[in-house]
């Protein structure tokens, strides 16, 4: 890329969606006005090349679609509504133009959907691949909280979407590369890992429900967010493994394989949260007329924040682990 200028003009939106932007990108800072009415969420998440993607697993627009998607998925945690996004992005030698401005058309994609603007970020020159860090603002409505410290003894724990295709779709993708000619079914796993869809639809039920619920989004595996809402509630979680819901096109493929993509492969980003029974019989009719998933899986009891798992009767400890796919027993955390 020989000139960063030439290239934000032509990443630059040609229009903004959202109505409070006073100035977006083309100066110092982007501007835009705050609402009394609510609270400003903000996250940000990086993906490195060789950690996160190759170019072997997800084309530069899959990319561009799922380093945005990631950073709506937590504002969708929160049970609000995505507004903005920043992009800092460091470019190795080997990446050309074409391939950014279509990472970009990647988060433009997905980005429309929900009436985000591109309102700034930076663009440098890297010798270590490509690095890609994205912030996203959003809001919630003032006194809604669905922190993961909101879990209550006697609560149920549930789960929104179906787990463990992600993690089933990038062991494909990792093996036979992107244009191996995959089957119907195995072509919906390796969507499911390119092409997360984030649960902002859900977030927002749960936010409206006017209910006490804790909430966390499925990134680093099912495991890893359990044990963060027991640790933060200071309660134990009882999880059922047979009541985990698995994706239908995980159907064929070991049991053990299933298992491990469930709990712990991550990157599913759907939720993980806990509710009183009172609140899931009245929350779920909503959920049955969107069309969402919503499955309760275990129950939640007064503890010291551990999680245990039970299958065939067995029960034991669930320790708090995600895998990262690329860098065999590092589990990525965020703060």
């Amino acid at each position: 890329m020989r000139d960063e200028f030439d290239f934000i003009n032509k990443i630059k939106p040609k229009e903004t969606q959202q109505s409070s932007l006073i100035k977006g990108i083309g100066d110092d800072a982007a501007v835009f006005k705050s609402d009394h009415r609510f609270d400003e969420l903000i996250c940000m998440d990086t993906m490195v090349e060789g950690v996160h993607f190759t170019k072997q697993t997800m084309t530069p627009f899959m990319i561009g679609f799922k380093a945005l998607a990631v950073n709506i998925s937590d504002i969708a945690a929160m049970g609000g509504m995505p507004t903005y996004y920043l992009v800092s992005i460091a470019v190795g030698e080997d990446w050309t133009e074409a391939e950014l401005k279509e990472i970009y058309a990647g988060m433009s994609k997905l980005g429309n959907q929900y009436s985000m603007d591109l309102i700034g970020g930076d663009t440098v020159s890297s010798k270590q691949g490509l690095i890609i860090t994205v912030t996203v603002c959003g809001k919630i409505e003032k006194g809604i909280n669905l922190f993961r410290d909101n879990a209550k003894s006697g609560d149920l724990i549930f789960v929104v979407g179906e787990l463990g295709a992600s993690a089933a779709g990038l062991e494909l993708l990792l093996k036979n590369g992107l244009e191996h000619p995959y089957t119907a079914s195995e072509k919906m796993l390796l969507k499911a890992h390119q092409l997360p869809k984030p649960q902002v639809k859900a977030g927002r039920i749960l936010a409206n429900s006017g209910e006490n619920i804790s909430l966390n989004d499925i990134s680093d595996g099912l495991a890893s967010e359990a044990n963060e809402i027991a640790e933060a509630s200071k309660v134990d979680l009882h999880i059922h493994y047979e009541k985990i819901p698995r994706s239908k096109f995980l159907e064929g493929y070991p049991r053990d394989e299933q298992k491990r993509w469930c709990l712990f492969g991550g990157e599913d980003y759907f939720l993980i949260g806990t509710m009183s029974t009172e609140a899931y019989e009245k929350i779920n009719q909503t959920f049955d007329q969107q069309g969402i998933m919503l499955s309760i899986i275990g129950e939640v009891t007064s503890g010291t924040g551990a999680v245990y798992l039970t299958e065939h009767n067995k029960k034991e400890k669930l320790l708090k682990q995600g895998f990262n796919h690329f860098n065999k027993g590092e589990n990525n955390g965020k703060l």
